[in-house]
């Protein structure tokens, strides 16, 4: 007899916390504390201590790093990529956080920094090595570099003009020496002087405004 009354209370109590239970508001998942993955973005536009310069300095941006890329000579010296005979472009590297900056904002930041009416240079610098080009790692990439590019083609300042600019798939990214790391924070004023002598700053007013 005991033993019924404690199995018909305990029934009770089971089905009442079911009911309390169930007139409970859900409760939110608790935020995810994971960090975002930072993520990379390679880009060649002539000089890349100009290039990384640029970009160093833009919110959202964690690194970024000097380089060679798109040639077939395995870790290439500047020497050997300065005679325009290994295929590579000098570029760089930059690695950012996607949750604060992302990448149609680095393209945009990439146009307004290359002259994409030259072939095999920018500016005072000539060579194969010098060519403009945007390497894209996906087809989300490769979309959004793509959509850009066909609008500078539809831009009227553009008109009659051949956009050089080349889209490629991702290649190899070989680290520049250390030497050409950071260049114009090491050496500002060696930096401000090459960068003033080459016309750069004067080049891209004409071709995109002030």
């Amino acid at each position: 007899m005991r033993l019924a009354l404690i199995l018909s209370f305990v029934a009770v109590l089971s089905i009442a916390t079911i009911l309390v239970a169930s007139d409970r508001p859900l409760q939110p998942a608790p935020a995810s504390d994971a960090p975002t993955e930072m993520r990379r973005a390679v880009f060649a536009g002539g000089c890349f201590w100009c290039m990384e310069s640029e970009f160093e300095s833009l919110d959202g941006v964690i690194d970024v790093v000097s380089g060679y890329a798109g040639g077939d000579v395995a870790n290439p010296t500047y020497a050997q990529v300065s005679t325009g005979r290994t295929g590579h472009f000098e570029v760089i590297e930059v690695t950012y956080d996607p949750a604060r900056v992302d990448y149609e904002r680095l393209l945009d930041v990439y146009w307004s920094n290359v002259d994409p009416t030259v072939g095999d240079r920018q500016f005072c610098d000539i060579g194969p090595q010098y060519r403009s080009a945007i390497f894209v790692e996906t087809d989300a990439e490769r979309a959004a570099a793509e959509a850009s590019r066909a609008a500078i083609a539809a831009d009227p300042r553009f008109a009659g003009k051949t956009i050089h600019t080349e889209i490629r798939d991702a290649a190899i990214f070989w680290r520049a020496e250390d030497e050409h790391q950071d260049f114009a924070k090491r050496n500002p004023m060696r930096y401000q002087w090459y960068k003033s002598g080459c016309g750069r700053d004067a080049r891209l007013r004409d071709v995109w405004g002030e």
